[in-house]
């Protein structure tokens, strides 16, 4: 060999540098170590709004001391939210959460989340985080709720809201800003919209399912994007979303104004409905009623699970929008929303 560096000489300097550069790099393999958390057999959850749901996380075998701390992934925002940290003996519940989530305790390696009551903002993504203080490890699941998909602008018109507007617009119509995959599905299901409007991550979309020139061109069907937006200047629809329903929506006929509307509901025991009231009830209920009645943000709405001639006018079930006629006018029925 050139130099004199032998054969052997140089197979043991390179199984040097080698073993010397995998411990600078942090090898895994030369840190074994036990990996305590099972992974979960799904990763996603489905519920609905007022159920009861749980989110497994088992051991699989307890280090000498350890934590396990549940939080959730807000979207759009890049942090999390504590909810509940406990050492296998005893829980503590932290934030709006924490006191509709306890442990589960099926058995003395179960550290699996149950959250009661659950609501419309609990879906999302959760991590389950195992603290041992040598190496910590975590799985990550997600809480889907089974809901509808709504567009929805205001009296005034389209594209009114800021993002912040958006949001508490859904909410008022008993609902959320919808996240993307929640519109994602609701295309898959045949929602076909022409506006764009504000999702929970921030993100301005809308879906089309039939191309065409005045709604983003006649390429592909899709969700179409708008790309980043200002959340606080630029100005659009929102997509709202909601889910199963505690109570019932039920017609009262009549040709009434909006404050007659309001007497009716509250003779029967009830409050006139919200858009989202009646969105859930077509969709989990099977409402279908070829008449528009006065809802509580003052439109007039209808909902159609079988289409027919003279109700509507279009060969897809859904919910019909007279729009928002002036409040005084004596024209319409009206939903009522009363609780179970």
């Amino acid at each position: 060999m050139p130099g004199g560096l032998t054969l052997p000489t140089l197979c043991c300097f390179l199984l040097w540098v080698f073993t010397i550069f995998h411990k600078g790099q942090g090898d895994p393999a030369s840190h074994p170590g036990p990996h305590y958390l099972l992974p979960p057999i799904h990763e996603v959850i489905h519920s609905h709004r007022g159920a009861t749901a749980t989110l497994p996380c088992v051991l699989g075998t307890t280090p000498p001391s350890y934590k396990v701390r549940w939080s959730k992934v807000e979207p759009g925002e890049l942090r999390e939210t504590l909810i509940l940290v406990t050492n296998g003996l005893h829980a503590r519940g932290y934030g709006p959460l924490g006191g509709r989530a306890r442990m589960r305790r099926g058995h003395r390696l179960d550290a699996s989340l149950v959250i009661a009551g659950v609501r419309l903002e609990d879906e999302g993504r959760y991590r389950c985080e195992l603290i041992n203080g040598i190496e910590d490890e975590s799985v990550a699941l997600t809480l889907s709720l089974e809901g509808v998909v709504f567009p929805y602008q205001p009296s005034r018109g389209r594209y009114q809201f800021n993002y912040y507007e958006a949001k508490q617009a859904c909410e008022e119509q008993d609902g959320r800003l919808a996240t993307y995959s929640q519109l994602y599905q609701a295309w898959t299901e045949g929602l076909d919209w022409c506006n764009a409007g504000w999702l929970l991550e921030g993100s301005v979309r809308y879906p089309v399912l039939t191309a065409r020139a005045p709604c983003g061109g006649r390429g592909r069907p899709g969700i179409r994007s708008y790309g980043p937006r200002d959340r606080m200047r630029d100005r659009y629809d929102a997509f709202c979303f909601t889910s199963a329903l505690a109570g019932q929506v039920f017609f009262v006929p009549g040709r009434l104004t909006l404050s007659e509307a309001h007497a009716a509901c509250r003779r029967r025991g009830a409050v006139v409905a919200k858009v989202g009231h009646l969105y859930a009830a077509w969709k989990f209920s099977g409402l279908d009623q070829c008449d528009g009645g006065w809802l509580a943000d003052g439109s007039v709405r209808f909902p159609i699970i079988t289409p027919r001639p003279r109700c509507g006018g279009l060969p897809d079930p859904g919910v019909r929008s007279f729009g928002f006629p002036r409040p005084q006018e004596a024209a319409y029925g009206t939903y009522c929303y009363a609780e179970n």
